[in-house]
């Protein structure tokens, strides 16, 4: 009797443990984020623009020099009203303020409305605000909803 005991306690006939892990779970969890990540992208316009809402002070003039900010940091720039002008995108900051310079010297009378993304950054608008205030252009507003 001692003999059988003393066998087991050594694990002459006990279990052996295997060393795998199943991936099975882990396929499946990733093939539904993988569906998920593909079908969101889908739903959002990239073109489009999310403006903030606010009630509206006044009427907005009737040609003016638009600045888009998309909240990837994508910019765009164009005249809209007389003088129409298809928006232009800029590769950077430094290029956009180069195009609004320019555009300001061919209309120096038009203002200038930013419309800004709900999700851009906020420093990004600040910071074309203040460049257009240090190229003498007064008249700079936000467009909202």
């Amino acid at each position: 009797m001692a003999s059988s005991f003393s066998s087991s306690m050594r694990g002459g006939r006990g279990r052996k443990f295997k060393s795998e892990i199943n991936v099975v779970p882990y396929i499946d969890v990733m093939l539904v984020l993988l569906i998920i990540f593909m079908v969101m992208p889908s739903a959002n316009d990239p073109s489009v623009v999310d403006l903030p809402s606010a009630e509206r002070s006044t009427k907005p003039p009737s040609d003016y020099v638009q600045v888009v900010i998309k909240p990837n940091g994508a910019l765009s720039i164009g005249v809209k009203g007389k003088g129409e002008e298809a928006p232009e995108t800029a590769p950077n900051r430094d290029a956009l303020v180069r195009k609004l310079r320019t555009i300001h010297t061919d209309h120096p009378d038009y203002p200038v409305l930013i419309a800004g993304d709900k999700e851009s950054k906020y420093d990004d608008v600040i910071q074309l605000i203040s460049e257009a205030k240090k190229m003498g252009i007064n008249r700079v507003g936000l467009s909202t909803k």
